[in-house]
């Protein structure tokens, strides 16, 4: 499936120019809006693939807009922070991001990043495609099941619970290997995030995400346990 429509969101006139304009010349058909209303009818009224969204918006702001493009939408989200302190990419991160990227944005590393994004929710896409016909084959995480099939992962009410596309990706590793330990390296590996290194939590982050939608007690886990010092292991009969 092809990713071509990317939304930006700033208020900032010159950054709104700098990166459309920069993605477009990279390939990318671009809407820029410059609050969370507009992008609200954007998303609303046409497929896109992916948002840049600048969390530093006045009034609404980008953290808030995350959070409702997450529980809205399937898009790929890339956030833009006001600086590259941990704090500021764990709240976005926790938000909903697929990526952030701190600013003054460097070109070539946003191209990089949004590629990144947009190539796990086109896998994604795919899959979900291809698994509109394909045999349903699920798997139980808690009270949750996941249907590796169609890329839905459904609570005990029926309700489908929102994943961004690396954490479907990392429910699929862990469904791939039911108590296994999966190292660090391994789950990167797997959820297709090429950039992690041993320094970045980012991994660590989406984990704690993801146990509040699976675990009846994210504070003490039961379904995704951490093995200290090497990884975590999914236990199959919590």
């Amino acid at each position: 499936m092809r990713i071509d429509h990317i939304l930006v969101v700033s208020d900032e006139p010159d950054l709104r120019s700098m990166v459309g304009g920069f993605l477009e010349r990279s390939g990318y058909r671009v809407t820029s809006v410059d609050c969370g209303k507009l992008m609200r009818r954007v998303v609303t009224r046409e497929p896109v693939d992916l948002v840049v969204v600048d969390i530093e918006l006045p009034g609404e702001c980008g953290i808030a807009l995350t959070r409702f493009l997450r529980e809205h939408t399937q898009t790929g989200i890339v956030a833009l922070t006001a600086s590259d302190a941990s704090v500021d990419r764990i709240v976005t991160l926790e938000a909903g991001a697929d990526d952030c990227l701190a600013r003054p944005v460097d070109l070539r590393e946003l191209l990089a990043r949004t590629k990144a994004v947009t190539r796990r929710v086109g896998i994604a896409r795919d899959a979900i495609s291809a698994g509109a016909v394909a045999e349903r084959e699920t798997v139980m995480f808690g009270d949750c099941e996941l249907d590796l099939a169609a890329h839905r992962l459904i609570d005990s009410d029926g309700h489908e619970i929102p994943l961004t596309a690396m954490e479907y990706a990392l429910l699929r590793a862990f469904a791939e290997h039911p108590g296994q330990v999966l190292n660090r390296d391994e789950l990167a590996d797997y959820a297709h995030n090429r950039d992690w290194s041993p320094l970045d939590r980012s991994l660590d982050i989406r984990i704690s995400r993801l146990r509040r939608k699976i675990e009846p007690n994210p504070a003490r886990p039961r379904v995704i346990e951490t093995v200290r010092g090497v990884g975590y292991r999914f236990l199959i009969a919590a």
